[in-house]
């Protein structure tokens, strides 16, 4: 638990360390600030002593009164500059904190992306690291000057009569027990509340995600049955932690301001008995009233202390996963044909690549072949660096991928993949996104080329007509076209096709294939596909089966060496035919 929470307060410190000044600042301000509130009660405590040995004078208590008030004034003026200064530095820190792990996500092997639920990611980057605010703007200033202030009044009792001091402190015991009980399962509660929490951001997301196939296929009793489930789970989650916690709290709360039932007994005993003065005990009273406040404030932010080493452990968690292995300095890459010598890859447990070797000449047209879940996809996005090669190696121009920064294989190698995202922005930012620097001509020309311009022309709003999240406003087919798009404007020498036609309707294939013509016209293109006629003409095609490389040719060698590849060409012709027929 040592470790843990040290290991909590480095990350918070590192975090906050930019920002170092403001903190001190706000701290600082924030002890000025409680230290102002306290002052008060001294000076009605000698107002009261006057009062006590008939002291008239009005002028004694409008100065005081004056006191007071300026005490006060000035309590709220530092308290104010105080948490602005903290929060300025901590939303600054929070803004630091999502950028770096977006940054992080971008760096990381797409599989613990795509293997992490998009829910889950969403509760830390959000709502996790929102959750730091309370830690960092309220109690690294409050609490410290909170305690700092309650002991300095304390010191001053014990100065003041050691005998009152101690009388106004019995009865923090008997709340810390009671305090001390009702955290014991605080630990284990809060993991599991945020456990529950998860798992209903993720079940939520997926239910909205896919609520056009819950309601395509009638399973929305069973599919809103799941996310009421995960609902009332993470409820009950919370409700029984603070039923858990009720009785222990409410006593605690309640022992702990309750400081006069030892000063007022013990004061008057010693004052009846002529061991303490009016004055001293009258002063007693009043600054033990004093103590317990910000005691009690500050113990109002266990609750954020204690979740904080849950918050930091899961933000710590994404942020401490080993990078892709990748220099900064740019490779000399003496081509772009690309090499792979005995690669191996596995998601978690289940093996999807098996000791494959290729090589795909520069300028070349290469076909990945085989049945679904054979790895060729895999194949496609280990060459273009979504993840990292654990066995074997992936060379392009001679040069091993992992000694050429990520920055430059993204910059030389075009991704369309089958289903691809478009953010919510207009159709010309999102071409734009190939070549962040292109003109609007330059946009438009792309556009034209991969026979996007008249479909995007017949829309509202023309190039500024929004996609909508994920691209949700436009068609399959039309997605692809504007990602062929995209593609087309990045103008990269290696260009890998995933399924790029996979949504294309008979009408725009065509189209579509001549924009993919134009888009690999002499540059290195790695092509998957199921249709198999779209890739007769390829330099090479590599037939893949259970992760491993059964044959590679051209299309008749092939159709005459390779029974796995004659069955998928003879399926495929059969559904061509039978598609023929119906719509004949």
């Amino acid at each position: 638990m040592q470790n843990e929470a040290k290991s909590t307060i480095s990350w918070l410190m590192e975090f906050a360390a930019p920002h170092k000044s403001g903190y001190i600042a706000s701290v600082l301000c924030a002890v000025i600030g409680v230290a102002l509130s306290l002052a008060p009660y001294y000076f009605v405590g000698q107002m009261i002593v006057q009062l006590i040995r008939g002291g008239k004078e009005l002028s004694f208590y409008l100065l005081y009164g004056l006191v007071i008030t300026v005490l006060w004034l000035l309590r709220y003026i530092f308290h104010g500059i105080s948490t602005n200064l903290s929060h300025k530095a901590t939303f600054a820190v929070i803004s630091e904190v999502r950028l770096r792990l977006t940054a992080k996500l971008t760096r990381l092997p797409m599989g613990y992306v795509l293997n992490t639920p998009s829910g889950a990611l969403k509760n830390i980057i959000v709502e996790k690291v929102d959750s730091i605010e309370p830690t960092l703007a309220h109690i690294v200033p409050e609490m410290s000057a909170n305690i700092l202030v309650s002991v300095s009044v304390i010191i001053y009792l014990l100065a003041v009569d050691p005998r009152m001091a101690l009388a106004s402190l019995i009865t923090i015991p008997l709340g810390l027990v009671c305090y001390m009980a009702m955290m014991s399962t605080y630990e284990a509660q809060f993991k599991n509340y945020v456990a529950k929490n998860k798992h209903l951001n993720a079940t939520a997301v997926e239910y909205i995600s896919g609520i056009e196939v819950i309601k395509a296929f009638n399973q929305s009793a069973a599919s809103y049955e799941k996310f009421t489930t995960a609902a009332r789970e993470a409820a009950d989650s919370a409700i029984d932690w603070m039923r858990s916690n009720l009785w222990y709290f409410s006593a605690a709360m309640s022992v702990f301001p309750a400081v006069l039932v030892g000063v007022l007994p013990i004061g008057c005993l010693l004052y009846m008995n002529g061991n303490l003065p009016a004055d001293t005990f009258i002063l007693a009273i009043i600054l033990s009233l004093g103590i317990i406040g910000p005691l009690i404030t500050t113990m109002s932010y266990s609750d954020d202390l204690g979740k904080i080493s849950t918050v930091i452990g899961d933000i710590a968690e994404i942020l401490s996963l080993p990078d892709m292995e990748r220099p900064e300095t740019a490779a000399h890459l003496a081509g772009f044909d690309i090499a792979l010598h005995k690669v191996s890859f596995a998601y978690e447990q289940q093996q999807v690549l098996r000791d494959v070797s290729l090589r795909i000449e520069a300028n070349s047209v290469t076909a990945l072949v085989g049945p679904s879940g054979s790895g060729k996809s895999t194949l496609a996005k280990l060459i273009a660096s979504l993840w990292d090669v654990p066995v074997g190696s992936i060379s392009i121009g001679g040069v091993d991928v992992k000694q050429i920064p990520l920055s430059q294989i993204n910059a030389n190698i075009s991704y369309v993949a089958q289903d691809n995202f478009l953010f919510d922005e207009t159709i010309r930012n999102n071409i734009r996104l190939g070549k962040p620097g292109a003109s609007d001509q330059e946009v438009e020309r792309a556009a034209r080329e991969s026979g996007c311009h008249e479909f995007i022309m017949q829309l509202p709003r023309g190039y500024e007509t929004p996609c909508g999240g994920g691209g949700g406003h436009l068609s399959g087919g039309e997605r692809q076209r504007i990602a062929i798009a995209r593609a087309m404007l990045k103008n990269a020498p290696i260009v890998i096709l995933d399924e790029a036609t996979a949504y294309t309707d008979p009408e725009n294939e065509a189209v579509i294939q001549a924009a993919v013509a134009k888009l690999v016209a002499g540059k290195t293109l790695i092509v998957i596909a199921h249709r198999l006629s779209t890739i007769t003409d390829s330099d090479k095609i590599v037939v893949i089966e259970n992760g491993a490389i059964t044959a590679e040719g051209k299309h008749e060698e092939l159709l005459a060496l390779c029974p796995l590849y004659q069955k998928m060409w003879s399926a495929h012709i059969s559904t061509k035919d039978r598609i023929k027929e119906a719509l004949a």
